[in-house]
């Protein structure tokens, strides 16, 4: 290919990119970003995000040798990873083999697939489940995380329970240990770095980064400006734009900004406008998930979910306020989201219950959560269920009856109205106390995202060839999940293919 031609297909590119965003004219103005002059730093590995997936890259590309540095434009490192629930799919992990439970990759995959409506790439689901062990056994062996050794849960759209919690209930676990054998190899991560914009040369290759450091979100123009070069690869791990009201309306207009988001305040859009500017491939970015069940007294994630999920979803039902189960409470999000979004427009709310002797397992793995729940009003506890429906205005003998029916299918082990799985550790809702906790949907995962393959290079849109110099991981990329993430999967993609951009990266 001549020099002329290789401008030529870089233009087209670019202005392919911007076009999507911002018209024609919007894109020419973006195609002309000229390359600096000079560069104020260089490195070998520039990682852009110091959540799961960027600390996974940095630790990988540094101990292949290369010289790395990790940006993160917030006041502190770690990103929506840092206040994640901490719960990650282990399948084939101790805690799974001492419940006497049987799964294995496949069974995951399969799961992965369904809840995906199969837009999913098949070979990254493959890779991910094939790796669920193993990244398990990373993070314990290398990392040095703690995980309840005796507990294992089920999220929304699993076949069986195979979920590991961090000791401490939140991804900080991880995250913490991630910064802690980073700063060991020398590593530490650079915060308040705003990258404004990325740089390719005549060829298509990246070159590295213009930023804004001593940045103060949101302030786009604060910052000393900066030129850094990146002499092997750039690794993108900037994560979701689920805080950004105007780009997720572009996407859904439904997502307006009545809607909460679990996020931190950082995840925003700039560098997903940004990589569609230079002509990387997106998909899927209208696929964004709400989760079913965060609690509406929280801002934020909070922590009322925890019991929603592992306490009631698990051991318990959900209802809505006319009294009667509305889903299948393992159902995978969206499911249960728009589920509860339904009852919603018909004037209900959803409710959470469980009883005492079901929150047993919730307690095991999260020791002291539910007196917190308790304490701070998230969760209330009843004598009796007569006096749940009094509190929230439902007919009693309605829901006296629907408790009714689904004791009769956790004794048959077999859910006829919902056909939801039935732990074996489940016994019937009769004794009290009580416990209940209102639900509300809030926006949480980007399912789509940049395009990359097994090496997680990230695709040209212009002629579906790797980006030379540019990989990608994590929630900043399309193609693992699909339509529907399901929980307790994020960590494991983002570590997985975290972990193989850092290794690629240093060898560019």
């Amino acid at each position: 290919m001549t020099e002329m031609n290789r401008r030529t297909l870089l233009k087209g590119s670019v202005a392919m990119g911007a076009a999507a965003l911002f018209g024609s004219e919007a894109a020419h103005a973006a195609g002309a970003v000229a390359l600096p002059k000079k560069w104020d730093e260089t490195t070998e590995v520039l990682v852009i995000g110091s959540g799961f997936a960027g600390l996974a890259a940095a630790i990988e590309a540094k101990k292949a040798g290369a010289k790395v540095e990790v940006l993160e434009k917030m006041t502190m490192p770690g990103g929506n990873s840092i206040i994640n629930g901490g719960i990650l799919t282990a399948t084939g992990c101790p805690q799974q083999l001492k419940h006497g439970i049987k799964d294995s990759p496949e069974l995951l995959a399969h799961d992965m697939l369904v809840a995906g409506l199969y837009l999913n790439e098949p070979e990254k689901v493959k890779l991910v489940a094939n790796s669920a062990l193993s990244n398990y056994e990373w993070t314990v062996k290398v990392l040095g995380v703690e995980y309840n050794q005796d507990a294992i849960g089920q999220e929304g759209g699993h076949s069986v329970p195979r979920y590991v919690f961090t000791k401490n209930g939140s991804g900080s676990g991880i995250v913490s240990k991630e910064l802690e054998y980073l700063e060991k190899l020398g590593v530490k991560v650079r915060t308040r770095v705003y990258v404004k914009h990325l740089f390719r040369d005549a060829s298509g290759r990246v070159l590295g980064a213009e930023v804004q450091e001593g940045y103060r979100f949101p302030k786009a123009d604060s910052g000393k400006t900066k030129f850094i070069r990146a002499t092997k690869a750039v690794v993108l791990c900037y994560g979701g734009f689920s805080r950004d009201v105007e780009y997720r309306m572009m996407q859904d207009p439904k997502l307006t900004a009545k809607l909460d988001s679990t996020n931190q305040p950082g995840a925003t859009s700039e560098l997903w406008r940004e990589t569609s500017r230079i002509g990387c491939a997106q998909i899927q970015n209208d696929w964004i998930q709400c989760t079913p069940w965060n609690n509406p007294k929280e801002k934020g994630m909070g922590i009322g979910w925890t019991f929603s999920q592992s306490a009631a979803a698990e051991y318990g039902l959900w209802v809505s306020t006319s009294g009667k189960r509305f889903v299948n409470e393992l159902a995978n999000r969206k499911v249960r989201a728009d589920a509860i979004m339904v009852e919603q427009t018909n004037g209900f709310r959803a409710v959470s219950i469980c009883t005492k002797a079901n929150t047993k397992a919730f307690e095991d793995a999260r020791p002291g959560m539910l007196a917190k729940l308790l304490e701070q009003g998230i969760v209330k506890e009843y004598k009796s269920l007569a006096d749940i429906a009094a509190d929230y205005k439902m007919p009693a003998d309605v829901l006296a009856k629907t408790v009714d029916d689904f004791n009769k299918a956790v004794k048959a082990k077999n859910d006829p109205e919902f056909g939801r799985y039935i732990n074996n550790e489940q016994v019937p809702l009769t004794e009290g106390p009580w416990y209940a906790s209102e639900m509300s949907p809030k926006v949480h995962h980007c399912m789509g995202g940049l395009v990359t393959n097994l090496k997680c290079q990230v695709i040209d849109i212009s002629d579906g060839k790797p980006v030379p110099g540019l990989y990608a991981a994590g929630e900043a990329t399309g193609g693992v999940h699909g339509a529907v993430r399901l929980g307790s999967c994020a960590i494991l993609d983002c570590l997985v293919n975290g972990r193989i951009a850092g290794k690629e990266a240093a060898k560019a």
